[in-house]
């Protein structure tokens, strides 16, 4: 069953086209993410399925009764009012006070265990948590979410997707959180270039089917350049068009003249780009900081490799950004000292972004920098740099307040990579940044000649990353572990450390250096072949269970057996969940070809 259609839908910012006749189609349990560049229309697409915005031309035609709840990057709020007024505030009245108790459930969960705080008191994360747990207490048929896991920690991300696994209406949401997208997501959206192309499974799948739809598309290009090149050659030869057939291949030579070749994908350059760094670079010595009377880093000493890739974690509020303001002199700790040495050029990528003049034109902020800049490929100027990161000719010489939120992070990345810096500190890079700004960033942090110390709550970009994590405990101690975020999941967190599968002893694995590779074993892989037909059918069986519900509220008895009935299935499903978790996550580990 269809829930809402959009159909033909145009939209035009600032005499820029960002969907253009486009049609979404979103059936009854689909779990779709939006992917796409920075500033490509998903935050649009999703708002004018939501009814928050309105197309310029096309339609959007929702199912009678159907009921949207609407997660907008920024929620919203009145000024004052307690947390839960605030969380609750456009819910029925009639069903305030059941929801009540629901509310402060999924509050506590997300970290906010005070909901008669005044909601103007709640930071920036706080916030984003309270919205969330509006959108989930919201009855819903279809859950839109623009960028969930934006401005929240680890924890509360993962406890996200635990809530979003039991949903059982349709899903769409907007995120570049690629586990995020892998486990929840059943269908992938990419908007590109004023149109949307649809893959079916997760993103994994996403990205093997679209390198096989370039692969495909790239191969009937060489096949129509190579027939082209021979039916230039026959029109050269002056021939007439008296017959038939003549005619026909003079109409087929122009077809293929003026044939719409497919797009070269747009792909973002980031050279490796920095001065030299000296022996000394960076020296910690037994620093301590409190802010509000809370203890955030007690007696904290480190000496930072030339070649450091840290990743830095921990709960919002526990001193993750103040420990990077710290490192790169906006504060001063309140006892101990850091020292720099005398080559340390630091580049410091605030979460906030700086502040913009909104009329300055994109290349004259870079200029403000630098006007050409040292490359291992040589000298390159600030509208090459510009070009590299996917800011075209016309779009340079543009007013900065024509560009997405996004798109300014990405301009904002570059001016601090402009800087030629040694030792980077990045807090929160990857919000705001789409899919392929980070999987450059990623590759570009690879190859940096410098340290790197970056807060971020993408489990991905950290397993990319990072080759030590710090987890900030809140309470001053700062904990240290070796490995990527993975790593530090398996020796911090057992308990949610990813299941190993089972040695078999049938017949013998091959082994790396006393490890072996990892592998379904036979039970594993036929229940990952069935599992979405099991979950599937548990859906069904849930849904018919409420229509029977629905149709019995004269008869207690049987309304009692129906009830009972739904929760088992509902038991069951919340099992089965899991479940796809541990495979799908299992199955992806597999296809990296990692070890046991």
């Amino acid at each position: 069953m269809i829930l809402l259609s959009a159909q033909n839908i145009a939209k035009t910012y600032m005499e820029r086209k960002v969907l253009d006749d486009v049609s979404f189609f979103l059936n009854e349990g689909d779990k779709v993410g939006i992917i796409g560049i920075n500033g490509t229309g998903k935050s649009t697409l999703l708002r004018i399925l939501a009814g928050a915005e309105e197309p310029d031309s096309g339609n959007v035609i929702r199912t009678n009764g159907i009921r949207i709840s609407y997660l907008p990057q920024i929620p919203e709020f009145e000024p004052h009012g307690s947390v839960l007024e605030q969380v609750m505030l456009h819910l029925p009245a009639d069903l305030k006070e059941a929801k009540t108790f629901e509310a402060k459930s999924i509050l506590g969960k997300l970290g906010i265990t005070d909901e008669t705080r005044d909601i103007s008191t709640l930071s920036g994360g706080e916030k984003r948590r309270a919205g969330i747990a509006a959108a989930l207490i919201q009855p819903s048929d279809v859950l839109l979410l623009d960028e969930p896991t934006n401005h929240i920690d680890n924890e509360t991300v993962r406890l996200l997707e635990e809530q979003l696994l039991k949903y059982r209406g349709a899903i769409v949401m907007v995120t570049h959180d690629r586990y995020f997208l892998n486990r929840i997501t059943r269908k992938i959206v990419e908007v590109d270039r004023g149109k949307i192309f649809e893959y079916e499974g997760n993103y994994s799948t996403y990205l093997e089917q679209k390198a096989q739809r370039e692969v495909d598309a790239e191969a009937k290009e060489r096949k129509n350049r190579s027939l082209y090149r021979q039916e230039l050659e026959w029109i050269r030869r002056g021939v007439r068009a008296r017959g038939t057939k003549s005619k026909d291949r003079i109409a087929r030579f122009h077809e293929l003249e003026n044939r719409e070749k497919p797009a070269e994908a747009e792909k973002m350059q980031l050279q490796s780009v920095s001065s030299r760094l000296g022996k000394k670079t960076v020296e910690i010595h037994a620093i301590t900081k409190a802010v509000n009377g809370r203890m955030l880093i007690h007696d904290f000493s480190y000496q930072l490799p030339r070649d450091a890739r840290i990743g830095i974690v921990g709960q919002n509020g526990a001193g993750k950004s103040t420990l990077i303001k710290m490192l790169c002199g906006q504060i001063s700790p309140d006892n101990g000292s850091i020292e720099l040495g005398d080559t340390v050029r630091i580049g410091y990528f605030s979460q906030e972004c700086e502040s913009m003049d909104p009329n300055q034109r994109v290349i004259d902020y870079i200029r403000g920098t630098a006007e050409r800049i040292q490359t291992p490929d040589g000298t390159v100027t600030a509208a090459t740099m510009l070009e590299r990161f996917l800011f075209t000719s016309e779009l340079q010489w543009n007013r900065i307040e024509k560009l997405s939120g996004g798109e300014r992070k990405r301009l904002y990345l570059l001016k601090v990579l402009m800087t030629a810096p040694n030792v980077l500190l990045l807090d929160e890079p990857t919000n705001d940044l789409d899919i392929a700004t980070l999987t450059i960033l990623e590759d570009y942090l690879r190859s940096f000649q410098g340290a790197v110390l970056a807060i971020s709550h993408d489990r991905y970009f950290l397993d990319k990353m990072a080759s030590e994590i710090w987890e900030l405990t809140g309470n001053g101690e700062v904990r240290r572990y070796n490995g990527n975020y993975q790593d530090y999941m398996e020796k911090a967190l057992p308990e949610n450390a990813t299941e190993k599968p089972k040695k078999q002893t049938e017949k013998k694995e091959r082994v790396f250096n006393g490890r072996k590779k990892l592998k379904f074993s036979f039970k594993e892989q036929r229940e990952y072949d069935t599992i979405d037909d099991e979950i599937a059918d548990l859906e069904e069986q849930i849904r018919l269970t409420e229509t029977e519900i629905t149709a019995s509220v004269s008869d207690y008895v049987k309304l009692q057996e129906l009830s009972d009935r739904k929760e088992e299935l509902e038991v069951l499903l919340a099992e089965k969940m899991e479940r796809w978790v541990y495979l799908n996550d299992l199955a992806e580990r597999i296809a990296n070809g990692e070890m046991e």
